[in-house]
């Protein structure tokens, strides 16, 4: 071939590369998506929630640090990805998030739960199986209760603690966190072991890790957004591998739709009708000093956790992630609280509590999307030792919490509690006027109830269950709404 040829057939390989590249845009390079992890191997992997820190832009909520709908949105699409790409559509083995009260920001101190949130549609997508005979369920414990020893300020002594269901610590006091994933090394059990935690905690336990084990693996030194999630997998022969997936989510920034609409109630008729009333010197009534102003309080229980007998892995099942993301929609109209309080989600369920040792995230799991929807705060009450033994001391420490001291006086509560709490709440609340009423107790299979407590400009009390949710319990699907 002469030089001229050869000039020729270089112009038209150089035009032909032209036109791909027109018509494909800027040059790339194909790289095949990254495989599932077999489970033949222990998998440690890591979900890099986000937080005011190290976010993606229109993910938080800057005043309630909190996330924002595209967030949730997020999370939604976030759980399919690891359940489907990164797992290989099998069960998970553990699941750990961020101890919410670890990590405290803006003036106004609100817990990180974020990392919660982050994991729970990816909890839902797998199944444990409990009690005997066994019984499965579209849901999966989450472990975020705090390891032994000195506890966040603010949070109360556990009763009954809960070292099986240990979360993260966002600053990894004594090692913490370390110390979770040396324990789970040493067990040595094939399996997926997922952490949620924000980037500042996975970042250095990660490292921590690598540099504890001697890995000698490439980990990332720096923040890569909401979309990629990293795992260090060990082969049976005992090497490492670290591997990084990128789910390429984009999230929407309006509310989750769900696939259906929840099936309704067209009355309240999950209980029986009460309406107390009690004014200062009527009937002998008293009203307390100290008592709260002009507050109204909303109780309502977490969504949908036994589907059979007292079966407990202290999470919501499948049902509950429907009614927890339709709350938004169906107490619309119907209250207005002006702030969400839920249980602290690190209280543990020991073994003897529940079937199995996990900790008590389903009641602030459901209120959060509402806290989301609605751009509210979300505090936690971490310093009430809400399942602590022997009544009514628990529900004298909650009845003082909400409704002495004027720390509420002016507010509108949404509350989600133990249902088995709030009715012994009431009837603390209502010996501190001098009342002899008993208090109604809290049906075992009523999901739907709304109690409201309200204390006027004088202290003068009223209670009813006038209201509900609207959302009918034993028509919801049992496997969880897809994203």
């Amino acid at each position: 071939m002469n030089r001229a040829s050869r000039v020729d057939l270089l112009s038209i390989v150089s035009l032909f590369v032209s036109v791909l590249l027109a018509g494909c845009g800027s040059p790339s390079i194909s790289v095949a998506p990254q495989a599932p992890l077999s489970s033949k191997n222990l998998n440690l992997i890591f979900v890099a929630s986000e937080d005011l820190a190290y976010n993606s832009a229109g993910d938080m909520n800057p005043i309630t640090a909190n996330l924002s709908n595209r967030g949730l949105q997020r999370s939604l699409l976030m759980g399919t990805f690891l359940q489907h790409k990164v797992l290989g559509g099998n069960n998970v083995t553990g699941i750990y998030a961020l101890e919410p009260m670890t990590h405290l920001q803006t003036a106004n101190n609100y817990p990180d739960m974020v990392g919660l949130e982050t994991i729970q549609q990816f909890a839902m997508l797998n199944q444990i199986s409990l009690s005997s005979p066994p019984v499965g369920a579209f849901s999966y414990p989450i472990s975020a209760s705090y390891a032994s020893g000195p506890l966040p300020a603010g949070v109360a002594q556990p009763v009954l603690p809960c070292p099986a269901c240990q979360g993260l610590d966002f600053n990894d006091e004594n090692g913490d966190n370390e110390a979770l994933v040396s324990g789970i090394l040493q067990a040595n059990a094939p399996g997926y072991y997922v952490f949620s935690a924000p980037w500042e905690t996975i970042s250095a336990l990660m490292t921590n890790i690598n540099q504890l084990e001697g890995y000698k693996v490439q980990v990332p030194s720096a923040y890569a957004g909401p979309n990629s999630v990293y795992a260090i997998s060990l082969t049976p022969q005992g090497s490492a591998n670290f591997n990084t997936y990128d789910s390429k989510l984009i999230a929407p920034a309006t509310y989750p739709v769900l696939p259906s609409p929840v099936p309704t109630n067209n009355a309240c008729t999950t209980q029986t009708p009460f309406s107390i009333a009690l004014t200062g010197g009527s009937g002998g009534a008293q009203i307390p000093t100290g008592i709260n102003t002009n507050e109204t309080v909303y109780f309502i229980r977490h969504a949908e956790a036994h589907p059979t007998g007292t079966w407990d892995d202290g999470n919501y099942v499948g049902a509950g992630q429907w009614r927890a993301l339709a709350l938004a929609s169906a107490l619309r109209g119907k209250i207005q609280p002006n702030q969400v309080i839920s249980v602290d989600p690190a209280v543990g369920m020991p073994l003897g509590v529940a079937d199995v040792a996990s900790s008590y995230v389903r009641a602030a799991l459901t209120v959060e999307p509402y806290a989301i929807a609605n751009n509210l705060p979300f505090n936690l009450a971490a310093d009430i030792p809400v399942l602590a033994q022997n009544p009514p001391k628990p529900a004298t420490y909650t009845s003082t919490y909400f409704f002495t001291g004027g720390k509420f006086s002016n507010q509108t509560l949404l509350v989600a509690w133990e249902h088995e709490r709030i009715g012994t709440t009431i009837a603390a609340l209502l010996a501190n006027y001098q009342s002899s009423q008993p208090a109604p107790v809290w049906p075992d299979d009523d999901y739907d109830g709304i109690w409201t407590v309200t204390l006027d400009a004088e202290g003068n009390l009223t209670a009813n269950n006038n209201l509900c949710e609207g959302i009918n319990s034993a028509a919801l699907p049992v496997a969880p709404p897809q994203f």
